[in-house]
């Protein structure tokens, strides 16, 4: 037992009241009041945001398509894997997916499996993030490409490569990095994957249930 009569992990944290400080267009962060273990009580801040999906896409070579893209926040370019948000209430993490692919890559692929499951940066967003296998590459239409992605380049990089780049700090992308070596220990390991339908308890809604509720109050 600890000072506080509480058992490790039994502690209910409630909420006791909760503030929006700001809401934008792919995101919002909120102020929690948080009861702590003892009673304390502690301030959180909490981004939401949208989830978003991956595409970890193998060609029969073993090669694994990357993309070169260039991120504000950081000022430089990464190396990626193809992907994007879930911007709309109740849309299908796969189907996002392959709409992703298409867009960034003109592939489209014959085999899907979900590769990992991701909470990017759990100690104040709610992001998360879902990494699909998709195999059986195929070319398909590509929408002309706007904004950054008009910049965007496509490799296609060996699987072994990746890894000793994401090893050697040389891709540095959490999601690149967790697609990447996910993708390797499956293969090494001979690890089943689920499949592409399967359950995503950690899929984040709050975002998109905030913004329904703006549009709604704003008509």
């Amino acid at each position: 037992m600890t000072s506080s009569g509480s058992v490790p992990g039994a502690h209910e944290f409630d909420v006791l009241s909760s503030r929006t400080v700001y809401s934008g267009a792919i995101l919002a962060l909120r102020l929690d009041q948080v009861v702590m273990p003892g009673g304390r009580t502690a301030e959180r801040e909490v981004v939401e945001h949208h989830a978003a999906v991956a595409v970890a896409a193998l060609d029969e070579d073993e090669n694994l398509v990357l993309i070169n893209q260039y991120r504000h926040p950081i000022g430089g370019r990464l190396l990626e894997l193809p992907a994007g948000l879930l911007d709309k209430l109740g849309e299908d993490p796969l189907e996002a997916a392959k709409r992703e692919l298409a867009e960034e890559t003109g592939l489209a692929a014959r085999e899907w499996s979900v590769l990992v499951d991701v909470a990017l940066s759990p100690g104040f967003t709610d992001e998360a993030l879902r990494v699909y296998l998709a195999t059986g590459l195929y070319e398909t239409d590509r929408p002309e490409p706007e904004l950054e992605e008009a910049d965007l380049q496509i490799l296609r990089v060996p699987l072994a490569e990746a890894v000793r780049a994401a090893l050697a700090g040389e891709i540095t992308n959490a999601t690149a990095v967790a697609g990447v070596t996910a993708l390797m220990t499956a293969r090494a390991s001979g690890a089943a994957l689920r499949p592409a339908d399967a359950p995503w308890p950690g899929l984040p809604t709050a975002f998109l249930e905030r913004k329904a509720r703006e549009n709604s109050a704003s008509q």
